[in-house]
């Protein structure tokens, strides 16, 4: 019996219209648990990349793209419509990033959703 109403209930909350509802809020916790760990190993891969790759990356910014950059970008599957804009940000805040590998890790992920 309570198989069949948890069965009941699930198909009752994918049948919901109302994304608030309280009966999709399970659902909606366990995928943005499911979100939040897919987006925790891409930045710690993206991370372990940046902080390798710091002066090679800062060139490629520099210079507005290339191959250790556009390796960052895929680690952080950033669309590659938004990359030569995003790379144009990159270049206005070098300063910061040259200095803290930390804010690049960040400014690369940014744009990665």
């Amino acid at each position: 019996m309570r198989i069949t109403a948890l069965i009941l209930l699930s198909f009752t909350a994918a049948c919901s219209s109302d994304t608030n509802s309280p009966l999709l809020a399970p659902f909606q916790t366990i995928g943005a648990g499911i979100q939040n760990q897919i987006n925790n190993d891409n930045r710690g891969a993206v991370e372990v990349f940046v902080k390798t790759n710091h002066p090679a990356l800062i060139a490629d910014i520099q210079r507005g793209g290339g191959p250790t950059l556009t390796a960052a970008y895929d680690l952080a599957e950033t669309p590659t419509t938004v990359r030569p804009s995003h790379t144009l940000r990159l270049q206005s805040d070098l300063a910061l990033y040259n200095a803290n590998p930390g804010a690049l890790v960040l400014a690369i992920m940014a744009v990665a959703t």
